[in-house]
């Protein structure tokens, strides 16, 4: 991620919802921000208004034109904006194919769209588009997000302030969620809690292999991250060891701890006569 696109980011994070028009003072210094809108949207951390900005007759479209006006299986208004997409030469604006209001008009060309009579193209709004952070984009930017090597944004004061409004509130609502519905019971150490099971476990596990791309050797301290709080430590190595004894995961040791800082080694669970078990893998 360059800078320009974390500076969009943290900018959003200051707008009410997390979402705002693109044409708003916040994002006026942006060079180049529907680009930078679009790349993010390709990487699915934000989302924007979209439009349909060009359609075309189809060949289908075509054929059923030359059908008898008894014959057509469409609405006389669509077949109206339909003859008129067909008489141009190639891709036509939608403002000028009639004089329907926008929003019948953009439904009577989506109806035809599913209907395979036409292509449509959907590109950013060009007035008025909005931008909105994604619950992917919320889960990148509490979980993963860690600057590279030789990367030095500079960040003001205020976009920190965003960033750190940010995290308190997703953090404080992320350990809320888990700890009304994580329950360990002490008594009784098979069972997890009334709403998340051993199963539920192993999916956040499979989920965050995914999202991270692991290939299934899943370091220890993004599940830290992930559980505790509410799970303390103790919780959470009892948690694995079950896993792993009902033959749902395997847990390996880590052969070359300068790959990773010394927090994260840190988080592996220590052995007596071998390095810490610090991956997962799931059966």
């Amino acid at each position: 991620m360059d800078t320009n696109e974390l500076k969009f980011l943290l900018k959003l994070l200051g707008c009410a919802n997390y979402r705002s028009s693109l044409s708003t003072n916040t994002f006026k210094s942006f060079k180049g921000k529907d680009k930078i809108c679009k790349d993010l949207g390709d990487r699915e951390l934000v989302d924007y208004t979209r439009e349909i900005a060009t359609v075309k007759i189809l060949p289908p479209g075509q054929a059923l034109l030359k059908l008898d006006a008894a014959q057509v299986p469409i609405t006389d208004k669509e077949l109206k904006v339909l003859e008129k997409i067909g008489k141009a030469s190639g891709k036509i604006a939608p403002s000028k194919i009639s004089s329907l209001k926008a929003s019948e008009r953009d439904g009577i060309l989506k109806a035809l769209s599913e209907r395979g009579l036409i292509v449509a193209e959907i590109k950013m709004k060009r007035v008025q588009a909005e931008v909105w952070l994604t619950q992917r984009g919320i889960e990148f930017l509490r979980d993963e997000y860690s600057p590279k090597k030789g990367s030095n944004p500079v960040l003001s004061l205020d976009l920190l302030n965003n960033y750190l409004r940010f995290l308190r509130k997703n953090l404080r609502v992320q350990s809320e969620e888990i700890s009304s519905s994580l329950r360990v019971n002490e008594n009784s150490p098979a069972e997890t809690s009334n709403h998340l099971s051993d199963e539920d476990i192993l999916q956040i596990i499979k989920r965050l292999d995914k999202e991270l791309d692991t290939d299934n050797y899943l370091p220890i301290f993004h599940l830290r991250q992930k559980l505790q709080p509410p799970l303390s430590r103790d919780d959470l190595d009892k948690l694995l060891y079950r896993l792993e004894e009902s033959n749902q995961i395997e847990l390996s040791t880590l052969a070359e701890p300068q790959d990773y800082t010394p927090e994260q080694v840190e988080s592996g669970i220590a052995q007596i006569s071998s390095g810490p078990l610090f991956f997962i893998t799931v059966n």
